[in-house]
């Protein structure tokens, strides 16, 4: 949500912003809502003072024994005025929040602009794209032939977009997992939540994905909603709620099951796991101050990359430009790692700074040392990691001639000493 007070005090500004996400000029409008909202508010509130005060001469003047039917039609017309104003505030209200909840957050002074992924700038490559002295298969290839990933059993049990993995591809999906979470509790300071997977229509508010991307998300008969990514439960922990100063920053991780209704451009990743209705993700939540934000967002894209460097896999870090930037987004970096088998690099991690974009939402504050007000805090969100793209990532780049997939070192403890992925290989 944005900030009426800014759009006030700088309205160019704003218009810059919106002409940077694509969107035309607005405060004009929104200010000239603001205005006849606040009036009608400055009209109720003279004519509430106004019939407090003729309604206590109605009464002074029958006590008198005086005339009071003049002062009683006085009342009467100041009750319809009332009514008349209450519902005029009510509904420009409504106009305005309708409004300001369906634009996406302004974006950062320091990011390209652009029309789509073309547009986004590279920040930095790391590690020497894997070679091999045979031609590289993709990872539904190799997992299939493995007899351990099967998209004909997930189609009859779910339909398109999902997948059963059997043997030690379920458990290297585990050990994934276990492995990210590990690394960002025990050295990147991050607290374990669990949480929900069903939350309130007003969670989802609270993080920009309702009320205007619903058609993405699963709902279900009694009106919950299935997260599209922990960031909406792990986010919404500081909802409500005034924080400490000395309690910033807030550091949350998490491993969920996440469901998303949309699965892309339409024949785009039909095959394969990149694109699921249902996958595992590992989420990563700052709740921090203002001022710290975007050093935040630099130590938690850090905390990514970290993950695909123990891990020996190649990659790249792009920043966003304003054309392919999320929602609730003011600066994103997303990390593409290299899959042989498609010869590209793809996304496995998006780190997001929100600014006070969703704490706005949220009603997120804390309150700073030595003041009695209270101010928004700042939200960041990123992947560490997709756990199904870094399995994919981990098969095509440690796959074998013979079929066989080997099990990065870092993963080997969680596999129970597992080395080597194969057909006929026992899972540990």
């Amino acid at each position: 949500m944005h900030d009426l007070r800014m759009i006030r005090e700088a309205p160019d500004r704003f218009d810059q912003g919106l002409q940077r996400r694509g969107l035309a000029p607005l405060s004009a409008h929104i200010l000239d809502l603001d205005s006849r909202r606040r009036a009608a508010q400055t009209a109720l509130q003279e004519m509430l003072t106004r019939r407090n005060a003729v309604s206590k001469q109605v009464g002074a003047a029958k006590r008198s024994g005086e005339d009071a039917d003049a002062l009683i039609a006085e009342v009467q017309n100041l009750k319809d005025g009332i009514a008349d104003n209450e519902a005029s505030e009510k509904a420009l209200d409504a106009e305005l929040v309708e409004l300001l909840e369906g634009l996406p957050n302004l974006p950062a002074d320091d990011i390209p602009d652009g029309d789509g992924e073309d547009d986004n700038r590279e920040v930095r490559v790391e590690g020497e794209k894997t070679a091999f002295d045979f031609e590289p298969k993709e990872h539904f290839d190799i997992g299939e032939a493995l007899g351990q990933m099967d998209f004909g059993a997930a189609a009859r049990l779910s339909g398109a977009r999902f997948v059963v993995l059997r043997g030690a591809l379920a458990r290297l999906e585990r050990a994934l997992a276990a492995f990210m979470l590990d690394l960002h509790t025990q050295e990147h300071g991050f607290n374990e939540i669990v949480t929900p997977v069903l939350v309130r229509e007003e969670a989802l508010y609270g993080t920009g994905q309702l009320p205007k991307f619903a058609e993405d998300l699963y709902r279900t008969a009694d009106d919950y909603w299935l997260i599209p990514t922990a960031e909406v439960t792990l986010t919404n922990m500081a909802a409500d709620g005034i924080l400490d100063e000395g309690d910033l920053p807030s550091r949350m991780t998490a491993w969920t099951q996440c469901f998303r209704s949309e699965a892309g451009a339409a024949g785009k990743d039909t095959r394969g796991m990149l694109r699921q209705h249902q996958f595992s993700k590992v989420e990563m939540v700052c709740v921090t101050h203002p001022d710290n934000s975007d050093a935040e967002l630099e130590r938690m894209t850090g905390c990514a990359e970290e993950v695909l460097k123990r891990l020996g896999l190649p990659y790249r870090v792009v920043v966003l430009c304003t054309g392919d930037m999320g929602f609730g987004a003011r600066k994103t970096y997303d990390i593409e790692v290299w899959l042989p088998g498609q010869g590209t690099y793809r996304e496995i991690s998006s780190c997001s700074n929100c600014g006070d974009f969703q704490a706005r939402r949220m009603k997120a504050r804390y309150r700073p040392r030595g003041e009695k007000g209270t101010r928004f805090v700042h939200t960041l969100n990123g992947s560490g990691l997709a756990v199904g793209r870094t399995m994919i990532a981990v098969l095509e780049n440690y796959q074998n001639a013979d079929g066989s997939v080997t099990v990065p070192e870092a993963l080997r403890p969680y596999m129970g000493g597992l080395e080597r992925i194969a057909l006929d290989a026992p899972v540990a």
